[in-house]
């Protein structure tokens, strides 16, 4: 019991201190990047019915949410994952909107996943939703604030790995391929195992063209010249060639935002969430094994709440982003007049109006009184354990 009253759960921390404030400035550059882009903010809850991330809608598993019940006896789950909610909130709000909705947000996801994977079980998430725009123009610009994003952050290096969810299913349809068979091409792909991809497709009585493109499942990168040569092997599938054709297109529009040097077209690239109809991407960079964010195109979500609509989105895992920077050394830092001011208690009135001036001001002041049995070297060092800029001695100038 006395263990449980210091310490947190498994897969929850506390964040405090110098980290929280990296925290809060890395989500405020964040939203500014998406305010930018024209984005408008959205507040969920934190629990919803059940129902909302059934195993129908193509979320998180029910075996990784954390479910609870009302007075009522309704199942309530912790949200694992943002869209479904922004999906069930435009199919409410936005019904009459003849121009596409631009929302984004910021909040804590929850996944039980189990102990020995080592993850966080509460998430920070930025990201933004694109409801009522189809064209391949959308999913540019999706993937230009995502890069603007990694950008503001102070990441200098990392990729974004895109894909297109019509080509895994279209080769899974043409190929005449089993749930079973399906479930294990997904599990080869998402272990990167591309010999097995190899030999999986060589089990298989295909097409010289249709096995060839199933080979192209297993490369970590496609070059757009590919792309264009593959359509020729798609000739017969439409449902490939469709995806070929999208990726060549937004290929074009990825010049014409100057981002492509941090995109590759990553064909094998698949997702847990099964609601993509499009492209599917994530985003990696040095300092950890998991992405720091990832998105793609829904267009069939929206009709479980009642709203034909498409859509497009994506998701920055915030913590992930600071470890990142962190093993990267990056600091967030912005210019600010922070002051520590010590004074005794004869002279708490002047500094109390001192304090108050410097903060209408726009100055950042922590007021501490002076103790007898400290010396200067005492406020000095909790001002720089403290990321406090200055030091003011009240009583040197009384």
């Amino acid at each position: 019991m006395t263990d449980q009253m210091l310490h947190t759960p498994d897969g929850v921390r506390d964040i405090y201190n110098g980290e929280c404030k990296q925290k809060l400035l890395l989500q405020d550059k964040l939203h500014d990047v998406l305010m930018r882009y024209g984005y408008r903010d959205i507040q969920t809850p934190t629990f919803e019915f059940f129902n909302i991330f059934s195993q129908e809608v193509g979320t998180t598993p029910s075996r990784d949410l954390y479910k609870f019940f009302d007075k009522e006896g309704n199942t309530l789950v912790l949200r694992p994952d943002f869209t479904p909610s922004i999906a069930r909130s435009a199919a409410k709000y936005y019904t009459s909107e003849d121009m596409p909705a631009k929302l984004c947000y910021m909040g804590n996801t929850f996944i039980n996943s189990s102990a020995y994977q080592g993850r966080l079980k509460e998430t920070t998430q930025c990201g933004a939703e694109l409801i009522g725009d189809g064209s391949v123009a959308a999913d540019a610009e999706i993937l230009a604030m995502v890069v603007d994003s990694l950008r503001s952050s102070g990441l200098k290096e990392f990729q974004i790995s895109v894909g297109h969810a019509r080509f895994f299913q279209g080769i899974a349809k043409a190929a005449g391929l089993t749930d079973e068979q399906e479930e294990e091409l997904r599990d080869l792909l998402a272990n990167k195992n591309f010999l097995g991809v190899e030999e999986f497709a060589g089990q298989l009585t295909l097409s010289d063209e249709l096995k060839q493109l199933m080979l192209m499942l297993g490369t970590f990168e496609t070059a757009a010249e590919e792309l264009s040569a593959a359509e020729q092997l798609a000739a017969d599938y439409p449902m490939i060639l469709s995806a070929f054709r999208e990726l060549e297109e937004l290929g074009n529009y990825l010049k014409l935002y100057g981002i492509e040097k941090y995109i590759s077209f990553e064909l094998g690239i698949i997702s847990s969430y099964h609601y993509y109809t499009g492209i599917i991407f994530a985003g990696y960079t040095f300092g950890t094994g998991e992405p720091v964010v990832r998105g793609g195109r829904y267009d069939k979500l929206l009709t479980y709440f009642g709203k034909n609509e498409p859509a497009i989105g994506f998701a920055i895992v915030v913590d992930q982003l600071m470890a990142a920077l962190s093993r990267q050394k990056i600091s967030l830092s912005v210019p600010e007049e922070s002051i520590l001011l010590v004074y005794r208690k004869e002279h708490t009135e002047s500094a109390i109006g001192k304090a108050q001036k410097l903060r209408e001001q726009g100055k950042i002041v922590t007021m501490i009184p002076a103790l007898d049995d400290k010396k200067k070297e005492y406020y000095i060092n909790y001002a720089m354990k403290n990321h406090i800029a200055k030091v003011d001695f009240m009583d040197e100038q009384a």
